[in-house]
């Protein structure tokens, strides 16, 4: 069992680099307006963690829409961070590099409240596996946090609070906006942690 995760420098990706400590990590840059602050944040946890990191560029923005690609959701947004088969698109661009290095399992770091959105949800979960697996190389897609909330996969994880605040969340920019739902996430995540921002700043 080789394992690659599919590393956003989020929250919850960065915690699970810390619990499962996987053989690899691979980041996109698939034109999202944070990609800089996110392969940042998860270099730095790689560095921490000696784990190799792949950084993989594509640009995709003209096919997306939302906060992350800087333009109005979709008509059919159920967020403003709504970009239409991102997760799909995601796993198949880590997949087709992952594969080259012999790796059998790729994991995402989606966590339960992802499944507001369909393809955070264990039913995606399945189906993109059953998929991946159908073709050559046999992968499967996991994500081992996907039972657990935020704040759960953090205290489980063990994370140094000086190593989650490498997160970047924020959906528009490589500063953080405060005023998106990644924003807003990371906030309210780390207030009911119980981690005193003043002291990380």
């Amino acid at each position: 069992m080789k394992v690659a995760l599919l590393l956003s420098g989020g929250m919850d990706s960065l915690s699970l680099a810390w619990w499962k400590r996987p053989d690899l990590a691979i980041t996109l840059n698939y034109g999202q307006l944070a990609a800089k602050a996110e392969i940042a944040a998860s270099q730095a946890i790689c560095d921490r963690l000696r784990i190799p990191h792949h950084v993989l560029k594509i640009d995709c923005r003209s096919l997306g829409s939302g906060d992350m690609a800087g333009s109005s959701a979709d008509g059919l947004a159920p967020a403003s961070d709504w970009w239409p088969y991102r997760n799909q698109m995601l796993v198949t661009l880590a997949a087709m590099k992952a594969i080259s290095f012999g790796v059998t399992h790729l994991w995402l770091g989606t966590v339960k409240s992802d499944g507001f959105h369909r393809d955070g949800t264990p039913e995606f979960m399945s189906a993109i596996s059953q998929l991946m697996s159908l073709q050559e190389g046999g992968l499967l897609v996991e994500a081992p946090a996907i039972g657990f909330t935020t704040a759960e996969l953090i205290r489980i994880s063990d994370i140094p609070s000086d190593s989650l605040a490498w997160a970047h969340s924020c959906h528009k920019a490589d500063v953080p906006c405060g005023n998106c739902r990644g924003c807003n996430k990371y906030f309210e995540v780390f207030e009911e942690v119980g981690y005193e921002l003043d002291r990380l700043r």
